[in-house]
């Protein structure tokens, strides 16, 4: 067995661990950091997500703080044309490999361990095995162990399905599409999607991108769900109005509701989320974003299947329940069920900081990188656990439409503790996981004349804020009461 020492043993080197590393590295210059994960690249779950994902959002707030991801100009074609880059599958890979090759690596002071499955701890050290040479490492961490899995990622790869399979079924997963022409004239004849969320859509749009008609594609969708327009949420420094324009209408439909259903319908009308089908009420909501292209690519396809969950799948029906529905004999199902992160995470939530082991989580939601490298920062510029939890309650993840106003309601109250403090106030006019810091900061030393509409913004909420939190409160107990 090797022996070896760090001051940070940090699990996971995807999206949370490596914005993680990233901070420290620049904040505790002092530092030295182990990396041990399960994948052979570095990025996480992103090794085995399907070859056409790409981010939801703007890729100018994604990554680490201390490299741009994507070349910040504006898309000129296809469904996210007229707005921000949104990285690829590819280039988000290649941004880690880069990191973890050209920054990380390079000063010497990072230690990464692919292809290695972390063990526990044992007689005070920690302990690791690779995965494919059985070797098992000892580790003595000298300051605290950094959990970068909490989010339990899934993705269709590594996902098992719910329901049955019958013996001859045409099954496949999102990563399998790009492969269908390897099948020559063995073609499906129709192609049912399997699931109401982001991946289901990505997938819905795939197939119609590619040429399948809409007529030939069926979709299972048990719940239909909210989402934010991407219109609105473009980066800061371009489209700070359309940010304000959101911001506002969030805490105004809040304060004018009674449920959280009231209030997102009050956000369809003013454009803010969208939905799939006018007609029905979402109750789902995962902080998926979507342009309006999109939406219309999907309502194209009316074959929806509104049964409740599959059991089970064979050559020409699906079943239901409560029920059985045909489908032409040579289907393609594809499965698309997978939870990109578990929502019953959120029964295990735990402080930031406590004692000698870190476990990021969102600080805002849904901002996964951002969060951890604001961990990074309270742990390399606070002296206390009390006091770096104090600037970082855990955020709530939450799933529908009833419980989302506790995440709104949580992410403003974070807002006020980290812009009231000096130090946390800085860093976020500094970093570029930040959605607005850098481009307000930036703003202010020009003497912009729109700090005037921030400003307005800022009396927007406070005149807002008690109806927020009356309705956040109820979300809550509905959120905790499901946990």
């Amino acid at each position: 067995m090797s022996e070896h020492e760090t001051d940070y043993l940090i699990i996971g080197a995807g999206a949370v661990g490596l914005a993680f590393a990233d901070t420290l590295i620049d904040e505790d210059p002092d530092c030295s950091i182990t990396i041990v994960d399960k994948h052979a690249k570095p990025g996480g779950h992103w090794n085995d997500a399907y070859s056409f994902v790409t981010l939801h959002q703007p890729s100018a707030t994604y990554g680490v703080n201390s490299i741009e991801l994507c070349p910040d100009t504006v898309d000129t074609i296809g469904h996210n044309k007229g707005m921000y880059p949104l990285a690829k599958h590819a280039e988000i890979l290649a941004y880690y490999g880069k990191l973890m090759n050209e920054r990380l690596l390079q000063t010497d002071r990072v230690d990464y361990h692919p292809l290695s499955e972390y063990l526990g701890r044992e007689n005070g050290e920690h302990r690791f095995r690779g995965i494919l040479s059985g070797e098992e490492h000892s580790v003595k961490v000298r300051r605290k162990l950094v959990d970068g899995t909490w989010f339990q990622t899934s993705v269709p790869a590594t996902h098992k399905p719910a329901f049955d399979i019958a013996e001859g079924t045409r099954f496949a997963i999102p990563g399998d599409l790009p492969g269908l022409w390897k099948h020559g004239a063995d073609l499906p004849d129709h192609y049912v999607v399997i699931g109401g969320g982001k991946t289901a859509m990505d997938s819905a749009v795939w197939l119609l991108e590619s040429g399948v008609p809409a007529d030939k594609i069926g979709w299972v969708r048990p719940r239909d769900s909210w989402m934010f327009n991407r219109t609105l949420l473009q980066p800061a420094h371009a489209r700070i109005e359309g940010l304000m324009e959101f911001q506002t209408a969030l805490v105004e439909a809040a304060n004018e509701s009674e449920t959280g259903d009231e209030m997102m319908a009050k956000l369809g009308e003013r454009g803010v989320m969208l939905r799939i089908d006018e007609q029905v009420t979402p109750k789902m909501f995962h902080f998926a974003v979507i342009s309006e292209a999109e939406v219309a690519m999907l309502r194209s396809i009316a074959a929806v299947h509104r049964q409740g969950h599959v059991v089970r799948i064979e050559p020409g029906t699906i079943h239901f329940r409560n029920e059985a529905v045909e489908v032409p004999q040579n289907t393609l199902f594809i499965d698309c069920t997978a939870t990109a992160v578990p929502f019953e995470a959120r029964q295990n939530q735990r402080p930031f900081f406590d004692g000698d082991r870190i476990t990021p989580q969102l600080a805002q939601t849904p901002f996964v990188p951002y969060s951890a490298a604001l961990a990074a920062f309270l742990e390399a510029n606070f002296e206390t656990d009390a006091e770096k939890n104090a600037l970082c309650p855990p955020a709530p993840l939450t799933d529908s439409t009833d419980t989302y106003p506790y995440a709104v309601m949580a992410n403003l109250m974070s807002t006020g503790i980290l812009s009231n403090n000096p130090k946390t106030n800085e860093f976020n006019a500094r970093s570029r996981l930040h959605p607005t810091g850098p481009a307000i900061a930036k703003m202010m030393r020009e003497g912009d004349p729109r700090l005037a509409g921030l400003a307005q913004i800022g009396e927007t909420i406070r005149a807002n804020m008690p109806g927020v939190i009356r309705l956040g409160m109820k979300a809550k107990a509905i959120h905790e009461g499901a946990a």
